[in-house]
C-alpha cells in the first residue's frame, strides 16, 4: 500500500538513501576492523626490549670486556656486526676491550619462522579468502658475566621480526641495542 504523499518516484529515492546510508555504515565498519587488525599486527611485531640485572654486583668496578662463546648468528656477517654493536655500546659506557676482562661478553641470536594466517577481504555474508604466510622473528640476546665469579650479571634480550634485506635488519638491531644498553649499568 502507497504511503500517502509519497509518489513512486519519492519512495524509491528514500529507499536509494537508506542502501546509501547502510552501504557507507558497512564501507566504514569494514575500515575500521582493517585498521584495527593492522595495529594489532603492528603491536604484535613491534620490537620488544627487557633486561634484568644481579643488583648485586660491582658495575661500577667494570672497566674491561672480552668476549667469550654464545650461539652465533645465522650468518658470518650478521655475527660480526652485533659484535661490533655491542662493543660500541660498551665503549659508550667505559669499557675498553682486553685479554684480561673484568667482563665476559656473550651473544645469542637466533630466528625463527612463524606462521601467520592473512584474511583477505571481508564482506557482510560473503566471508573472504584465507592464507598462510610465514614470517621471520629474531632473538638476540647479550649476556655479561663477572669474569673473577664467573657469574652472570647483567641480560639484555630483544626481539623483533626480521627482514629479507640485511642493512634492515642491522637497523632494528642498533635500535634494539641502544634500549638494551640504555639499561646498563642498572641502576644508573
Amino acid at each position: 500500500m502507497p504511503l500517502p504523499g509519497k509518489s513512486a518516484r519519492g519512495r524509491w529515492i528514500a529507499g536509494c538513501a537508506r542502501r546509501a546510508v547502510h552501504k557507507n555504515i558497512s564501507t566504514h565498519i569494514r575500515w575500521l576492523l582493517a585498521i584495527a587488525g593492522a595495529l594489532l599486527a603492528a603491536t604484535a611485531y613491534a620490537h620488544k626490549v627487557t633486561t634484568d640485572a644481579n643488583r648485586s654486583a660491582p658495575f661500577g668496578s667494570y672497566k674491561t670486556y672480552g668476549w667469550t662463546d654464545g650461539t652465533p648468528a645465522p650468518t658470518p656477517l650478521a655475527e660480526q656486526r652485533i659484535h661490533g654493536m655491542v662493543g660500541a655500546q660498551l665503549a659508550a659506557r667505559g669499557l675498553a676491550e682486553s685479554h684480561t676482562p673484568d667482563l665476559f661478553v656473550a651473544t645469542h641470536a637466533v630466528t625463527a619462522q612463524h606462521p601467520q594466517l592473512i584474511v583477505n577481504g571481508f564482506d557482510w555474508g560473503l566471508g573472504g579468502t584465507a592464507s598462510v604466510e610465514t614470517y621471520t622473528v629474531g632473538t638476540l640476546v647479550v649476556d655479561l658475566y663477572d669474569a673473577h665469579t664467573k657469574q652472570l650479571v647483567w641480560r639484555g634480550v630483544a626481539t623483533d621480526s626480521g627482514s629479507d634485506k640485511p642493512e634492515k635488519n642491522t637497523q632494528r638491531i642498533d635500535k634494539a641495542l641502544g634500549k638494551m644498553f640504555s639499561k646498563y649499568p642498572p641502576g644508573v
